[in-house]
């Protein structure tokens, strides 16, 4: 009888419990429990619901039982840069922060006060976020210094909600250095930089690697549940799971880590920390076994999700393609990472804005605004992939795209064009697949990251996008 795992991802928008386990030398999944998922404004603040993602993940796991596919371990994943902090009864302090948030407003320049930018990203090798964990906590520092003063511990998301499941506070390396508060040197929290920038560093727990087993499930949540099982850590920041799952054996090559957000990258040994990187705004995130996700975060999905919602949802994401391809001739575009569409009350009317202030013809229909999104998603993973063969020095003649985005077909084969480079797209779930790779891994059902990758190409398809004058 084969051994189930199961991976509780969390993203920012939904959440899903999918069931993997090995059959004939294949990974086999089963997604048993989806939720909905979002930021709460409250008081003109953008929060976590807490109590609810943890209901909800009580819930999933309950299915498991119902099912009787009992998992001999989980884990769970989030997006990165979101914490809370505890305290000496270990309760949540303060109010729970979502990355979108506008606290973090002006916190950049208090940061450099303390350290100088190019400093700053010299010594962490992480890009220039607004919503980074670094300028989150100078805002608690500055605007909620009683909340800082109570604190004892610190976590990221995923080690809270384990914490929840076992009563065992850890810390995970990979969402650890999306923090820009982690040396790519030591692998461990700057403890210089805490000090400088005021940080109690007494709160941070060691950092520890995917493949961790936190513990067993509390005696009451077993019951809840209706088993027990043990937690292992994974790469918690939900896209070193999702380039976890990279059907190659190499990692030698481009990424797209395609959802919400698009990072686009390359995995490297070695933290590439240089001033053109920083002026870039590349960044290098811990990856699991202690390689780097050299990429940039662009604005990925989200403007697409965005703009379906305000359409109440009536289209969906094939039709919104099919729509975008029949406007392809449209030709206005959009700088995807400007600010104005990190958090925009209405995602329409900021891009239909951005279009009139830079007097270009202003999209009106459904299909306008979906091919301003994806051709102008296109045209900047074009850019990025010069930057990042520029700073590396290489050349590359593929990307992998993983994640739900490996889905639309119409900016895949736009991606393809931007770049010159072959698309492959797949798997879907990556995020899942990496999640539950660290767990099997740490469970001896697959050997280490070579043979796991082995184990996703043979597991699951891959289609092939070639670029304009090169297809069959």
């Amino acid at each position: 009888m084969s051994a189930y795992y199961l991976a509780v991802d969390i993203g920012a928008s939904s959440g899903r419990h999918i069931l993997g386990h090995m059959e004939d030398g294949r990974m086999v999944l089963e997604e048993i429990y989806r939720f909905e998922n979002g930021m709460v404004r409250r008081d003109g603040k953008l929060l976590w619901d807490l109590e609810k993602l943890f209901a909800e993940i009580v819930n999933g796991m309950k299915r498991c039982a119902e099912s009787n596919r009992i998992p001999v371990s989980m884990s769970i994943d989030t997006w990165a840069v979101d914490y809370v902090l505890l305290d000496k009864e270990d309760r949540v302090l303060g109010d729970t922060y979502g990355y979108r948030d506008a606290r973090t407003a002006g916190m950049d320049e208090e940061v450099y006060r303390l350290i100088p930018e190019e400093e700053l990203y010299a010594r962490t090798g992480i890009q220039k976020q607004m919503f980074n964990t670094i300028y989150q906590l100078t805002a608690v520092k500055k605007q909620e210094p009683e909340v800082l003063s109570q604190a004892e511990t610190f976590l990221m998301l995923p080690d809270y909600f384990q914490f929840l499941l076992t009563g065992k506070k850890l810390s995970e390396y990979t969402n650890g250095t999306s923090t820009q508060l982690v040396s790519p040197v030591t692998k461990q929290w700057d403890g210089e930089l805490l000090a400088r920038l005021s940080l109690p560093k007494e709160m941070f727990l060691p950092l520890r690697m995917p493949g961790t087993c936190v513990g067993g499930l509390k005696k009451e949540i077993a019951e809840q549940v209706g088993f027990d099982c043990k937690v292992v850590l994974c790469a918690s920041h939900d896209t070193a799971s999702a380039v976890m799952a990279m059907p190659v054996t190499s990692g030698d090559g481009l990424y797209i880590s395609s959802g919400t957000w698009s990072l686009m990258g390359i995995e490297t040994p070695e933290a590439v920390c240089t001033e053109e990187s920083r002026r870039a705004n590349f960044t290098n995130e811990g990856g699991y076994d202690y390689r780097f996700r050299y990429l940039k975060n662009i604005m990925g999905l989200w403007m697409i999700q965005s703009v379906r919602h305000e359409y109440e949802d009536a289209y969906s994401f094939a039709k919104l393609c099919e729509l975008a391809e029949e406007n392809s001739n449209f030709p206005s575009r959009v700088d995807v990472n400007d600010d104005v569409f990190l958090a925009p009350e209405h995602m329409t009317e900021a891009i239909q804005d951005y279009c009139r202030r830079t007097g270009q013809q202003v999209p009106k229909t459904v299909g306008e605004l979906a091919a301003v999104i994806y051709e102008s998603l296109a045209e900047c993973y074009g850019k990025t992939v010069a930057e990042i063969e520029q700073n590396t020095g290489k050349k590359y003649d593929s990307i992998q795209i993983i994640g739900g985005g490996s889905n639309a077909a119409y900016l895949n084969q736009l991606t393809a064009d931007a770049t010159g480079k072959t698309v492959y797209a797949g798997p879907a779930e990556a995020t899942a697949v990496g999640n539950l790779m660290a767990q099997m891994i740490a469970g001896g059902e697959l050997a280490d990251l070579a043979a796991a990758r082995r184990c996703v190409f043979d597991s699951f398809e891959i289609t092939a996008y070639r670029p304009k004058g090169q297809r069959a």
